[in-house]
């Protein structure tokens, strides 16, 4: 029988499945990006180009994830091992230049394999023998409240790494730069007069990229993460700059010793001439904040620091009676004109952080009575201070907690009986 022509084809058929394309992930994208560095000759631009995709990484990454970087490198060897070509021999020698230590051999050996079969990026020639630092600066306001490093650096392409470094409320690394060779030269023609003085001085090599190293391993750790685009995209190649010179110990700053708080609050008394216990008591408090929260030293009091103390510090962590917080304004401003006065400060930079104390009481005012602010440690005390016990009384402080400790335990207990 002849076939028959023009049949439709019968319905219910099995149709073809489409399948959603995989999403691509990162070294893909990475991978592909890597064609516009396989003609570059300049290898600082290369390896500029590996610092951002890392530091996208790290940045993207969820808190307490500390593979991100690796991951990256990992999957990139992987694909261009897998598919071998000439930019994705490119991007792994890019990574060997910027990537964290523990995968600079994995790097560099997968290099070595792709190289018998890719022609090498001209960069990767041009690189040899590397950056020298030559010279470092660093630049710090009047105030200890932030630092700019600089680090000359001669090579291929000689360049100045640049790292703004801020220290109010933590140390935190803002911004991250590669700078023209000589800046150090011009840093007084880039600052205004009427910025607040950061003079600049000559400082050893080794010593400058410790401290970087130092405030990019705090920067790492702190969270949210610093997501300035300068940062994130010069933070692996900064780090492969100074990881060398990361300092083994990670030493705090020393505190004062008692005979060293009980002069300073002499010599703030006898300068104020107020030596009431009111007056003292918030002294103590300020070298407490001091002491714990600025790192320079608990006399490098700035703007910033203020509004710290006064918006979150003091709400947080203080309880004050009618008498302390009614003196607190002024005990305050005269503190601050004590202590940048002892630290040899222009008067004329002492005004802006007095003034700073007006500006920022109504937000300490909202704060300090919003009991939803308030820590575990304020809570107690507050507790205590209703039962009638002074703070300053060691014992009856102590006395005074395990008697609400058995409360607590009584009342607990007491739950449990009645749910039984």
């Amino acid at each position: 029988m002849p076939k028959s022509r023009g049949r439709r084809p019968q319905r219910g058929g099995r149709k073809p499945v489409r399948r959603s394309p995989r999403p691509l992930r990162r070294s893909d994208l990475m991978l592909r990006d890597a064609r516009q560095i396989t003609g570059l000759t300049d290898p600082l631009r290369a390896e500029a180009w590996a610092s951002g995709w890392l530091g996208q990484a790290w940045l993207d990454a969820p808190m307490g994830e500390r593979e991100a970087e690796h991951q990256l490198c990992l999957e990139v060897c992987g694909r261009a091992c897998t598919t071998p070509s000439p930019h994705g021999l490119a991007a792994v020698a890019a990574l060997a230049r910027a990537a964290p230590g523990a995968d600079v051999k994995m790097l560099t050996e997968t290099v070595d394999i792709l190289a018998g079969t890719q022609p090498l990026p001209p960069w990767h020639t041009a690189a040899e023998p590397g950056w020298t630092p030559t010279a470092a600066w660093r630049a710090v306001d009047v105030w200890d409240s932030e630092r700019v490093l600089l680090i000359d650096y001669d090579g291929p392409h000689p360049h100045t790494l640049m790292a703004q470094i801020f220290q109010t409320g933590g140390l935190l690394v803002g911004k991250l730069a590669l700078l023209e060779p000589g800046a150090a030269s011009r840093w007084d023609q880039l600052r205004a007069d009427e910025e607040v003085p950061m003079p600049i001085a000559g400082q050893p090599v080794d010593d400058v990229l410790g401290e970087l190293a130092t405030a990019l391993r705090i920067t790492d750790i702190t969270w949210p993460r610093n997501n300035d685009e300068d940062f994130v995209g010069n933070r692996a190649l900064a780090w492969s700059r100074c990881r060398d010179h990361l300092p083994e110990d990670w030493t705090e700053p020393a505190g004062l010793s008692d005979s060293e708080r009980r002069r300073l609050i002499e010599e703030f008394t006898a300068a104020t001439g107020r030596g009431d216990e009111v007056t003292r008591s918030l002294a103590s408090l300020f070298l407490d904040y001091g002491e714990g929260y600025i790192r320079p030293g608990p006399l490098c009091w700035s703007p910033g620091e203020v509004m710290l103390f006064l918006t979150d510090w003091l709400p947080r962590k203080a309880i004050l009676d009618a008498g302390q917080r009614q003196a607190l304004p002024d005990t305050l401003r005269r503190w601050l004109t004590f202590a940048l006065t002892q630290r040899g400060i222009d008067p004329r930079w002492i005004t802006p952080v007095v003034e700073a104390v007006g500006t920022h009481l109504p937000g300490f005012r909202d704060a300090f009575d919003d009991r939803a602010a308030w820590g575990p440690a304020k809570e107690i005390a507050a507790a205590l201070a209703e039962r009638g016990v002074r703070l300053t009384d060691r014992q009856a402080v102590e006395d005074a907690i395990h008697a609400l400790n058995a409360e607590r335990l009584a009342r607990l207990l007491a739950g449990e009986g009645e749910e039984d």
